[in-house]
């Protein structure tokens, strides 16, 4: 399940660059309401389930610099208890509350009409539990009608939970859970949109 949180990160902060690529000479913040970081986790080798973060934030400065922060605590399995094992167990929140990627804003992308989508690659830089790496994220960016961007990542982006020392935390969920298995690489998806910031 870190692997989720990890891939969400990535997913998440790609998406984030992407919009923000499109206003780099001012500054957008991403719409909560609209936006959304799903990751699936697979117990027992065969049982899927789909999770998501119910609060993230984030923006685009006006050099093109962006950042977006998954807030771990809010992670949401519809499953109570479980949500409270991997906020405590596996993200260990009260030292690691959050996720940040961070990005530079493709310029290729500021300029992109009402209407058009655009499939680009962007790197994104994901700190998580304490470490941090860097992934080559596919997505297809799309400016809408209100004037915001939307930022949907055109494939899973697979992720390692060993990449951020989460592996051991893995492992307890699944003794405390009494399963067999639970994988240690998962896909994320979602979309991201983001919105001018009002003067």
């Amino acid at each position: 399940m870190n692997l989720l949180t990890k891939a969400t990160a990535a997913l998440v902060a790609s998406l984030f660059l992407a919009g923000a690529s499109v206003s780099a000479l001012a500054d957008w913040e991403l719409d909560g309401e609209r936006s959304t970081v799903q990751f699936m986790s697979v117990k027992n080798a065969s049982v899927a389930e789909l999770h998501h973060f119910r609060s993230i934030s984030g923006g685009i400065s006006d050099t093109g610099a962006a950042q977006v922060a998954l807030d771990l605590d809010s992670v949401e399995t519809l499953v109570p208890i479980r949500n409270q094992r991997m906020r405590e167990l596996l993200f260990e929140t009260v030292r690691f509350p959050a996720a940040l990627l961070r990005a530079e804003v493709p310029k290729s992308l500021s300029e992109l009409p009402v209407g058009e989508t655009r499939d680009t690659a962007i790197e994104v830089e994901v700190d998580l539990h304490g470490s941090k790496q860097s992934y080559t994220t596919e997505v297809l960016v799309t400016r809408l009608n209100d004037g915001g961007l939307q930022v949907v990542i055109s494939e899973p982006l697979l992720v390692k939970a060993a990449d951020f020392g989460l592996a051991d935390g893995i492992e307890v969920l699944r003794e405390v859970a009494g399963l067999q298995s639970i994988s240690t690489a998962v896909p994320v998806s979602g979309q991201l949109v983001f919105v001018p910031e009002e003067d």
